[in-house]
């Protein structure tokens, strides 16, 4: 069994504090809180009470899904009471990308973008959300991609079509 390097989950409190969406649900809270206190009634509560089912449901979202990094591949552990495991092998990820918002880079997450040819992306691009220390990350796996190429004695070939003069 291949040691684990690099264990990590999208961050529920990176989202809170990181996305446009995380504003909207904290901002529910003190809507609700002075609503409450302006108004007399506890209807204005409601509000507080959507923040933290929203808050919960990112919580449950992300806690179901697990990322594993081990020398030579991305291990997807999914699921809460259903559970499935994909693994991804380092040296078929072909491009790996990072991006961030301002508001993003505030809060220190960020979003990894994977291009691999494995079965389990099938060409499209996978996307990690929210991760903290993403470029850390990033800059590790891109590494790591590297040495597992380097180890199976795999390159990466661009084929490109040029054109022909009439």
């Amino acid at each position: 069994m291949p040691q684990t390097l690099d264990r990590f989950r999208s961050s529920t409190w990176g989202w809170l504090r990181g996305t446009l969406a995380g504003w909207g649900t904290l901002l529910l809270v003190p809507i609700g809180a002075i609503g409450t206190l302006m108004t007399g009634t506890p209807f204005p509560l409601g509000f507080i009470a959507l923040a933290l089912l929203i808050a919960a449901a990112k919580w449950f979202q992300n806690l179901a899904t697990t990322y594993e990094v081990t020398q030579d591949r991305l291990i997807l552990h999914r699921g809460i009471l259903r559970k499935s495991i994909d693994e991804i092998e380092l040296y078929r990820i072909k491009d790996i990308r990072i991006d961030f918002s301002l508001i993003n880079q505030w809060a220190g997450i960020g979003t990894i973008t994977l291009l691999s040819s494995d079965e389990t992306t099938a060409g499209r691009p996978f996307a990690i959300r929210n991760i903290e220390q993403a470029q850390k990350r990033r800059e590790e796996l891109r590494d790591l991609v590297n040495a597992a190429r380097q180890a199976r004695g795999v390159r990466e070939f661009d084929m490109v079509q040029e054109a022909t003069m009439p």
